[in-house]
């Protein structure tokens, strides 16, 4: 009789060694080193920015935590670590442009959610993001999708304020430099800078 085949491959090994099941993630798999390494290492809209570096996640989301600060000043360590980890399953899943995940539709949504359920538990926080703070992390995404597109992806400003709304005025203070193209290494140590900031 004919063996079944094996199942596919549904893991990644990470470099610490960690090997995360991507159909049932477990908190206790997840480790911020490999999420920093990997979110510096993908590119936002698909690496089509201006810059010789590309824009990587691990910026867009330092970006959006400073955005968030600076529309809620008062908000709480655990919102303020919310907004910075909102897009930290990509560190596994990758960046899809929105367009792509229309095509996909809900298979890619199931993964991304369970992905960060599990995130949000190793890191101290309800799996569930409260409402508050997905409105926030929403709003502050808004902006920066705004300067990105504009600054750094070719989008005229009508065009940005078609499909990302107009932000301004814009929130301050946003740090000098967030929008210009980092190198890996710099990118992954600014988010793990932030992190370290929020959990110290």
């Amino acid at each position: 009789m004919a063996r079944a085949p094996a199942p596919p491959r549904a893991w990644q090994r990470m470099l610490s060694g960690r090997r995360l099941d991507l159909l049932d993630p477990s908190p206790l798999d997840i480790e911020i080193e490999d999420i920093a390494h990997g979110l510096a290492r993908v590119a936002r809209w698909n690496g089509q920015t201006r810059g010789e570096a590309i824009f990587s996640v691990a910026q867009h989301s330092v970006l959006v935590a400073d955005i968030a600060d600076a529309l809620e000043p008062q908000a709480s360590t655990a919102t303020r670590l919310t907004v910075l980890l909102h897009d930290a399953p990509e560190y596994v899943i990758g960046d899809m442009i929105s367009p792509f995940k229309a095509v996909i539709g809900e298979s890619y949504k199931s993964v991304e959610a369970r992905l960060l359920a599990a995130i949000r538990v190793r890191f101290g926080l309800p799996p569930q993001t409260p409402a508050a703070a997905k409105a926030l992390t929403k709003k502050a995404d808004h902006v920066a999708a705004f300067l990105e597109a504009t600054e750094l992806a070719g989008f005229a400003l009508e065009e940005a304020r078609r499909f990302f709304g107009d932000p301004r005025p814009l929130p301050q203070p946003i740090a000098a430099g967030r929008l210009t193209a980092l190198p890996a290494e710099a990118a992954q140590a600014a988010f793990l800078d932030r992190f370290a900031e929020l959990t110290s």
